[in-house]
């Protein structure tokens, strides 16, 4: 795990030295920035949406995707269009990409990847019930109680993309060790649908990041994304440290990039103890 910034350390990377890249990105930043970190530790405004509790528990605030201007996209479009670029020079041939993304901006992350040379290989839905959407009018409730402003979401699209293989997949996996997936058995292949709940009780006591991946599911993922069971997994967006912790659960080695100090230290505290978490 480094405390850094991510285009820093990809900028001094040397070329194909890295196997697979799991990741759940900021988002050009806009949610993790001062002013909006301090409107969602306030609990007012911004892109965080603080959801009301229910049954006595207080949800954990979640980011708005629809309350991004057109000059937002547009730099979320440049910042994924500079890491594609970045992430295609220090990824091996035929290493895989797996990125976190929302199903009303996943169009800004896969176009930046394609145009970098990247070959989409579809998406892995991960179901999970959460609070984006399903509301109505806001200010309107009572007025339109028939209405919802958009479908409550039920999955997270995680982007997959490959760096091109040299020449055939058998030959870029003898080469490389890359070019395909793992399987999760020699009779099951990795699937693209994952249901998967959110983390919560002991898994958030232990690292309250407001993204935070369960690792029942994070496992499952950076398990596919070597396919001999080799190589180094790469998070350049580290956070509270699911990814590291995960691949240190599956015998499997990485690095954890993260800029903000208090994550940082989180990931430093957490990493340990998700590591010995069982998941079924």
């Amino acid at each position: 795990m480094v405390l850094t910034d991510a285009f820093d350390w990809l900028t001094c990377r040397a070329d194909q030295t890295i196997h697979a890249v799991v990741t759940d990105p900021p988002y050009a930043l806009v949610e993790y920035s001062p002013e909006q970190l301090e409107k969602r530790r306030n609990g007012n405004g911004g892109v965080w949406r603080i959801p009301p509790a229910f049954d006595g528990c207080r949800r954990s605030p979640l980011p708005r995707f629809t309350v991004l201007s057109e000059a937002h996209k547009g730099c979320m479009r440049e910042f994924f269009a500079r890491l594609a670029q970045e992430l295609e020079r220090v990824l091996t041939p035929g290493g895989h990409v797996f990125i976190a993304t929302n199903p009303l901006v996943s169009y800004l992350v896969y176009e930046p990847f394609i145009a970098a040379g990247f070959e989409p290989r579809g998406e892995v839905v991960r179901l999970v019930q959460t609070l984006r959407g399903g509301d109505r009018p806001k200010n309107a409730e009572d007025e339109f109680r028939t209405v919802t402003v958009m479908p409550r979401s039920c999955w997270e699209p995680w982007g997959l993309f490959r760096k091109p293989c040299e020449g055939r997949v058998m030959d870029n996996l003898r080469k490389w060790g890359t070019g395909g997936l793992r399987r999760v058995s020699e009779d099951k292949p990795f699937k693209d649908v994952i249901r998967s709940g959110v983390a919560r009780g002991k898994e958030r006591e232990i690292a309250p990041h407001p993204s935070l991946k369960p690792q029942q599911f994070m496992r499952q993922i950076v398990s596919a994304s070597l396919p001999l069971g080799q190589g180094v997994i790469l998070d350049p967006f580290m956070g509270s440290g699911a990814t590291i912790a995960a691949a240190s659960a599956c015998g499997l080695k990485s690095i954890g990039l993260e800029v903000n100090r208090e994550y940082y230290e989180m990931a430093v505290r957490a990493v340990p103890q998700l590591v010995r978490l069982e998941c079924s």
